[in-house]
């Protein structure tokens, strides 16, 4: 496995690889072309906000398997790009929280206090006490624009300052407010009431632009903006134009619409606080991403442990060995269901008994999803899989039953077509609970072990048929291995799997389908076994 660092970051993540045995290149400073041309013989990416994993790179990168991006934001990642490729995208969106959330705090307070304009003015000489009159944050309503991790802290830091916290976050609920100790309000109040306003939210179609002409509108006047998240989240000219006006008293920005700001419309104004983009810059969160990415990466390439991932099920490297015979189960279930399987599918449903329905059952249902949809489209994965399903207009659903049932544990995958609907139910073996075993098809039991060459053969229950199978095999030198059987009733439907020693070719396969009483027939390989 190689990996490559292609930002400046702690030399942690470098030394963490080498030590879990992955091979590691730090390289710097490559141009998007440059990338896209490197990352050809990498299984692994690592950047910062310096790097664009864009399409054309992860286009160009025919091993890569996963991108980590040491801090949160990822919007120099193309992430629907990396999902079709299959490629895992990872941040360490904890690394940095508490270095983050202080520099907002520290933003806070410069704004109060005009603390920066106060240090530049009395290193000229000048000593004018007078023009720099700042306001008490004690008693002060502090507005928080995404109450998440960081937001939190800024929220918890603030009331040690004694100010009022209000929120508006859409995935707040009324009882993390309260536990936070922060009112909870919309959007519009919370702009009517704030004397500061602090943004903690990531740049999505909905929050680009959440500061705006019309929303500074609705602001009390004197207000002060602080934005230690995402550039893009203000529209820098509606600001300047408040900042002008009065409407807004001052502004402390850590991170612009551009980057790296080299100008910007609010550059020089004497209002307005500018950091580079300083949030996550101290020696301890530098150092805490750096370790917590490369950790994340070689768990996931040596053991394939998921953590923190945003385009897939996240699974710890605690549950990955747990989690390994269910997923063997629910990619072999779904393998079979979308090889036997010759309509367009309409539904997919993952329904999980027993053992199964306690586990992490998301990476099982987009395993199962791999397992059926790798029949219809080349190199689908455990990422690519739902925007796979997704593009052809699947509807999946997973479904937990929590009666006790007959077995242990019980997987169930089931295809609605335009015609039908046909499911496949599986356990793992109750001696080691490691070796899946097909137990119902159709609604005809039966207990199968899976192996690598099978052979799927519906036909209608009648004397001598097994023979007529027998010798066309024979016939064609096709050896098998096991044989199981299973009906709903003498001389109804009967389904009969065989377990062969390599392929059945055309004239094996055709025979069986010439057979007078076969009704399907179908030749199954499973690369996973």
């Amino acid at each position: 496995m190689k990996v490559l660092i292609a930002d400046k970051m702690s030399p942690l993540a470098e030394n963490l690889f080498k030590n879990r045995g992955i091979e590691v290149d730090v390289i710097t400073g490559l141009s998007n072309d440059e990338l896209a041309e490197k990352i050809k013989d990498y299984h692994g990416l690592v950047v910062r906000s310096s790097s664009r994993a864009t399409a054309n790179v992860i286009e160009n990168a025919p091993h890569l398997k996963v991108i980590g991006r040491a801090g949160i934001g990822v919007d120099n990642i193309d992430i629907p790009a990396a999902s079709k490729k299959g490629v895992v995208v990872m941040n360490t969106p904890y690394g940095n929280s508490i270095t983050t959330a202080e520099h907002a705090v520290a933003m806070i307070m410069a704004l109060a206090r005009n603390i920066p304009q106060a240090n530049s003015s009395t290193h000229t000489g000048a000593w004018e006490k007078s023009k720099f009159m700042g306001v008490e944050l004690m008693g002060k309503t502090l507005g928080i624009i995404g109450c998440g991790n960081i937001g939190s802290i800024v929220a918890n830091r603030a009331i040690g300052l004694k100010m009022r916290v209000i929120g508006f976050d859409p995935y707040l609920t009324s009882e993390r407010a309260q536990q936070m100790g922060i009112e909870k309000v919309e959007l519009d109040e919370l702009f009517a009431r704030a004397d500061f306003i602090s943004l903690h939210t990531p740049k999505t179609d909905k929050t680009a632009g959440i500061i705006n002409k019309e929303s500074i509108a609705k602001m009390k006047d004197g207000v002060r903006i602080i934005n230690c998240a995402r550039g893009g989240l203000i529209i820098e000219k509606d600001l300047k134009t408040a900042l002008e006006s009065g409407k807004v008293a001052a502004a402390a920005l850590d991170v612009f619409e551009v980057e790296p700001a080299k100008e910007n419309v609010l550059f020089g104004m004497p209002n307005v606080i500018a950091t580079p983009h300083l949030g996550a810059s101290t020696s301890e969160a530098q150092e805490k991403v750096a370790e917590q990415i490369a950790e994340q990466i070689a768990n996931y390439l040596l053991d394939g442990a998921v953590t923190n991932a945003l385009n897939m099920p996240s699974v710890s490297a605690e549950d990955a060995p747990k989690l390994k015979p269910y997923m063997k189960l629910a990619e072999v279930l779904g393998s079979f269901v979308g090889q036997v399987t010759q309509s367009a599918l309409r539904k997919i449903t993952v329904s999980y008994e027993g053992q199964a329905a306690e586990l992490n059952i998301k990476p099982l249902t987009a395993i199962a999803l791999k397992g059926v949809l790798s029949n219809l489209s080349e190199g689908v994965n455990l990422v690519s899989a739902p925007e796979v399903a997704k593009s052809k207009g699947i509807e999946i659903e997973e479904s937990i039953i929590s009666k006790e049932g007959t077995y242990h544990t019980l997987i169930t995958v089931t295809v609605a077509t335009d015609n039908q609907v046909r499911s496949i139910s599986g356990t793992l073996s109750a001696d080691s609970y490691r070796e899946p075993r097909i137990v119902d098809i159709k609604g005809i039991g039966m207990d199968a072990r899976p192996a690598k060459h099978m052979l799927y053969i519906t036909n209608n229950d009648k004397p001598g048929f097994i023979g007529q199978v027998g010798t066309v095999l024979g016939q064609n030198h096709v050896n098998i291995a096991d044989f199981y059987l299973g009906r709903l009733e003498a001389g109804s439907e009967a389904i009969i799997l065989a377990s062969i020693d390599g392929e059945a070719g055309d004239e094996a396969i055709n025979g069986l389908k010439n057979l007078e009483n076969a009704n399907q027939v179908a030749y199954l390989t499973f690369d996973m076994l």
